[in-house]
């Protein structure tokens, strides 16, 4: 277990962070170690929550959350992909291998769908070359409309941000949280 470097807030909340907490978490669950960090300083908090996509977007929840643990792993953070597989996996329908293929394979492994070939080749790409190669785009406009792509690029670019977060700030894992599989 670590130590954040940040203390997060702790209950009793501010009202307005508990307002927010109460937007964005399930009835029941204590707000994110993550949540509670950020809601510390107001713009910051503010700015986050402005640009997190956790709303309902026009992409398949199952999309939207392979792209959101491939972009985790591949910045190695544990905490948020721990997070989404704990909350999403099952509701997305990803099978224990393609959560170890988020981590550990390629957009080649077989466990994935010519569709989710390519938004795994997205992440990877914008991961490494933060562009997207004319091929790529190509596979992305045949399959994709104007919105799932943008909404895949931002997704790539806001959970980098929080990589950035949870990483830089060493968050301990949520007590619920999955772990990354052993390769």
């Amino acid at each position: 277990m670590t130590e954040p470097r940040i203390a997060p807030l702790a209950a009793p909340y501010p009202a307005a962070a508990q307002a927010a907490f109460d937007r964005i978490m399930p009835p029941g669950v204590d707000p994110l170690v993550l949540f509670r960090t950020l809601a510390g300083c107001a713009r910051v908090w503010e700015k986050f929550r402005a640009g997190s996509l956790l709303d309902k977007g026009p992409l398949p929840l199952r999309l939207r959350e392979i792209v959101i643990d491939r972009v985790s792993a591949r910045c190695g953070n544990e905490y948020e992909w721990g997070v989404h597989v704990a909350f999403f996996a099952k509701r997305a329908g990803l099978s224990e291998a393609q959560q170890h293929a988020t981590v550990h394979g390629g957009a080649d492994a077989a466990c994935w769908s010519d569709e989710e070939r390519t938004v795994i080749r997205l992440a990877d790409e914008l991961h490494d070359t933060a562009s997207i190669s004319d091929g790529l785009w190509a596979e992305l406009r045949a399959r994709f409309d104007d919105e799932q792509i943008l909404e895949m690029i931002a997704l790539c670019g806001f959970y980098r941000t929080v990589s950035y977060f949870c990483n830089g700030l060493r968050l301990p894992p949520e007590s619920y949280a999955a772990t990354f599989p052993a390769a």
